[in-house]
């Protein structure tokens, strides 16, 4: 257990920081309007090459600047996927997505910060869902997937990101962190509300097309 840091402190310190991803990446997504499609390749490709890159540098925790950037480009990659769904259902959904986005995270949060609770069985499932999600991923790729496996694909993903905000909440409330830490744990919880908020725009969509 640390003890270098009070609760409050810690989760105030981790809000914030969200917060301050958040608006960076919805700084990126303003900039990825005047960015070449061309370009969105490589910033992909920059962001895949971090993330690795921070994977086998556990023992050393990522600086504020790692996570400043890896949102703001982040926001870019976002900017096509919003201009769709905003074509595709309206600027109106767009915003409730991101409400219920932001509600479902309040709601995980609160349930997970309650120092009774313990989530940790929750790491091998999250584990599991996220490579059956990757995998059909690939699958879709090269062989579309129909309207009710696309259903099923979605739901799976709402459920492993709201896992995994029930599962680094907890966590955190359990084993806190070091200052030097708050940063890689901020950038779980944006990587954590980023999907989810993708998979109930996802969501919204198709229901939006069985409409039609």
């Amino acid at each position: 257990m640390y003890n270098s840091m009070s609760q409050g402190s810690l989760r105030g310190r981790v809000l914030l920081g969200l917060f301050g991803s958040l608006l960076s990446a919805s700084a990126g997504a303003f900039v990825g309007q005047y960015v070449p499609p061309a370009l969105y390749m490589p910033i992909w490709l920059a962001m895949i090459i971090m993330v690795i890159v921070a994977s086998f540098v556990r023992r050393r925790p990522v600086s504020w600047t790692f996570v400043t950037i890896f949102t703001l480009l982040s926001g870019m990659t976002l900017t096509p996927i919003l201009m769709m769904y905003t074509q595709m259902i309206g600027v109106r959904m767009v915003e409730e997505a991101l409400l219920v986005t932001t509600g479902a995270f309040g709601v995980t949060a609160f349930i997970a910060s309650r120092k009774n609770a313990d989530f940790s069985f929750l790491r091998s499932f999250l584990s599991v869902g996220l490579f059956v999600l990757i995998g059909l991923m690939i699958v879709n790729m090269i062989f579309p997937m129909g309207s009710a496996m696309t259903l099923g694909y979605t739901y799976l993903g709402i459920a492993v990101f709201v896992g995994y905000m029930l599962f680094d909440v907890n966590r955190l409330t359990r084993y806190g962190a070091m200052p030097e830490q708050i940063p890689g744990i901020v950038l779980s919880l944006y990587l954590d509300f980023i999907n989810l908020f993708l998979f109930i725009l996802q969501l919204f969509g198709l229901n939006v097309r069985s409409r039609n």
